[in-house]
């Protein structure tokens, strides 16, 4: 039972980090080519990237369980294949959050710099804007820690055996080792959180420095 929930506590950071992975590549690639070559689209993608806030989960769930069940027959039925639909929760409030840090920057001066000394649009993006916007990065990953770590409607209704679904159950049949479990979980994201926030102050020193 304890190689169990240890395991269940090593998917969750899992999907944690694959989550994050997935909107940071997803994201800032897109809203810095939009801002910087197709600027009128911002409209359209920030409508894009706000529209869950609009839906209800449930509804979610509801409209994307058939094509989840083509996910699960290619992909496998590992609580991994959540990071597509934990991505779009994520994805209006990484949004704000990066958008407000490319807003603080000039990001069509650095890219024209860069350009014009033979930098490809790959090196303008990671080496170029991404350090520039590290601390809206952060916070979208702060969001993300707290959604993803605590999300329990999603997983629940598509039958995935997550962290907080597990946490539900066990508190069905032994209370005190649930609330011990929930302790324990919260432990996790204030140790999680403190590491983010060490790392961005170890990024605003570097930048500071330099």
């Amino acid at each position: 039972m304890t190689q169990s929930r240890g395991f269940k506590v090593f998917r969750a950071v899992a999907l944690l980090v694959f989550a994050a992975y997935f909107f940071v590549a997803l994201l800032v690639p897109t809203m810095v080519w939009v801002r910087l070559r197709v600027p009128r689209a911002r409209g359209l993608i920030e409508f894009l990237c706000l529209l869950p806030l609009t839906i209800p989960v449930l509804v979610i769930v509801v409209g994307i369980s058939n094509v989840y069940s083509w996910v699960t027959y290619l992909l496998g039925d590992s609580a991994l294949v959540l990071t597509f639909v934990y991505v779009v929760i994520v994805l209006p409030y990484s949004y704000r959050a990066i958008d407000a840090a490319l807003s603080a920057i000039d990001a069509a001066t650095l890219s024209e710099a860069a350009r014009s000394l033979g930098a490809g649009w790959f090196t303008v993006i990671v080496r170029i804007i991404m350090p520039n916007i590290t601390s809206g990065i952060l916070g979208a990953a702060f969001i993300a820690v707290a959604l993803v770590l605590g999300e329990y409607v999603v997983a629940s209704l598509l039958h995935f055996d997550t962290l907080p679904v597990a946490m539900a159950a066990l508190y069905k049949s032994n209370g005190p080792a649930a609330m011990a479990a929930a302790l324990a979980s919260m432990i996790l994201v204030a140790l999680l959180l403190v590491f983010l926030t060490f790392l961005s102050r170890d990024r605003h020193k570097q930048g500071a420095s330099s």
